[in-house]
């Protein structure tokens, strides 16, 4: 009988410990895995990085930019030969985005110049991860995780009004938009 209970154990043990290793693909290790890989260009960007002394910030704004620690970003640029293997990894990301633990909070573009998404992970007032997916047939996809401690959505789109008047010419993004064009 004592026999039994032990063996139950280590079975109930070992299959707690398969189930718990075992939750698929995140973002995270997709990036961890692909980050030096060839066709892949990566980055991870302090919120520090983005200046913004010589902007007029409201307070949401600048609440909203102090919730931000830092954004990764992994992007994939589709070239003479790798379309194969360009629609493979599209495939891989989104199917990692499809984990219910993702939140869809927008989602746009069309399919001659591109779509994207915005997805989250956390509540809308307190997020811990922002995703923003965006991909075009000709040109390749980029996935950016913004990552800070209690981000709101709303307050995050606020900066949106914010980062398009600034200029990222003379900055080490310039690299990465460069990437798409």
């Amino acid at each position: 009988m004592i026999q039994s209970i032990k063996k139950s154990m280590v079975v109930l043990f070992l299959v707690a410990a398969f189930t718990s290793c075992n939750q698929g693909p995140t973002l995270q290790t997709y990036f961890v895995d692909n980050e030096l890989k060839s066709g892949f260009i990566s980055g991870d960007i302090p919120a520090s990085f983005i200046n913004v002394e010589d902007v007029e910030l409201t307070d949401e704004q600048k609440e909203a930019y102090e919730s931000v620690d830092k954004l990764n970003v992994l992007a994939y640029k589709i070239g003479g030969d790798n379309k194969e293997e360009y629609k493979t990894e599209l495939e891989k990301v989104k199917v990692i985005l499809k984990d219910s633990k993702y939140q869809e909070l927008m989602r746009g573009g069309n399919s001659k110049d591109g779509k994207f998404s915005v997805k989250f992970i956390g509540e809308v007032e307190s997020i811990d991860e922002l995703i923003i997916f965006g991909n075009a047939k000709d040109k390749g996809f980029l996935v950016a995780r913004v990552l800070g401690d209690d981000m709101n959505a709303g307050k995050l789109m606020s900066l949106q009004s914010v980062l398009k008047d600034m200029d990222f010419d003379d900055t080490n993004l310039n690299g990465l938009t460069d990437f798409f064009k």
